[in-house]
């Protein structure tokens, strides 16, 4: 197959221990696989093209990290063509979920496929470099597909995208869950807008947020204490409907690309006690995206 001309970096691949240990079956809730491309080739239509990042990295990453489960999360170079995350899910059914993209033209008879793989949402942008966003109507017919099947509605939000969701989160009546912190300016001193937006957001009991992000929304790299600090506002606030995610492998990143093991140690900042971390880490998630126990 000939080369691709990656246009994003790649993660660090030298993963090293975070100095903190996880509670037993935590939960990394938004990570994306890669290809192979040569197995799972990458969308035409894609707005970029990133690093194969195998099912295989990710489980290396996760062992060194103390990740127990993980929720793998479709991304745009991959388009519609799910296989790369069919194929994750069926050698590990047991620690696996997975977040899908589909449009209003989707079968239903497709959605209740990916049911039965163990997908448990989709995803939708209000982002510019991932495509035009949603009309209300095209929301709308993608909560008709998946609410039948009590799947959540993953909602990324960039720039003015969280008012252009927010004008139809009242009409959505399903659970719905905010990426990577809203991308809001998490800079008190900024008193960015989009703060109090998605404050207005998670005041509704069905809206969920990922603690996600912390070096994307950080002016402090690569300390990311501010985004941390955010992080942790959000945990007391809603410590009920928070969870966790690294983000791996950091698609569309320029410039300062995170280290795992450092976005692990911060999740001390976030939830400083063992109640907390286990709240968020494993109780939130079980609830949110359906684990049973673990395997013995």
């Amino acid at each position: 197959m000939k080369s691709l001309t990656v246009t994003t970096p790649g993660p660090h691949r030298d993963f090293q221990p975070p100095g903190i240990m996880l509670p037993p079956g935590s939960c990394d809730a938004h990570v994306h696989l890669f290809g192979p491309h040569e197995r799972f080739p990458f969308a035409p239509q894609r707005t970029f093209t990133p690093e194969d990042v195998p099912l295989e990295t990710l489980q290396e990453m996760h062992t060194v990290m103390g990740v127990a489960r993980s929720v793998l999360v479709q991304s745009a170079a991959h388009g519609r063509d799910h296989s790369v995350l069919v194929d994750a899910l069926r050698r590990a059914p047991e620690i696996y979920r997975a977040v899908a993209l589909i449009d209003p033209q989707t079968p239903a008879g497709t959605v209740k496929q990916l049911d039965a793989e163990g997908f448990c949402g989709a995803r939708i942008h209000f982002a510019p470099h991932l495509g035009h966003s949603p009309s209300t109507d095209d929301v709308r017919a993608i909560v008709d597909r998946i609410a039948p099947l009590n799947w959540h509605l993953e909602v990324h939000v960039m720039d003015e995208g969280i008012y252009e969701f927010s004008d139809m989160a009242d009409q959505l009546d399903l659970t719905m869950v905010v990426d990577h912190m809203g991308r809001v300016n998490p800079d008190p001193v900024a008193d960015d807008p989009r703060v109090a937006e998605l404050g207005n957001l998670l005041s509704k009991e069905n809206v969920w947020v990922k603690l996600s992000g912390a070096d994307r929304i950080s002016n402090l790299t690569p300390s990311m204490s501010d985004g941390l600090a955010f992080a942790r506002k959000l945990f007391q606030s809603h410590p009920d409907r928070c969870v966790w995610g690294s983000d791996f492998p950091h698609p569309n990143t320029h410039g300062f690309v995170p280290w795992d093991h450092e976005l692990v140690r911060g999740i001390a900042e976030i939830a400083p006690s063992a109640e907390d971390r286990a709240r968020l880490l494993v109780h939130n998630p079980a609830r949110l995206f359906g684990f049973g126990p673990l395997p013995a």
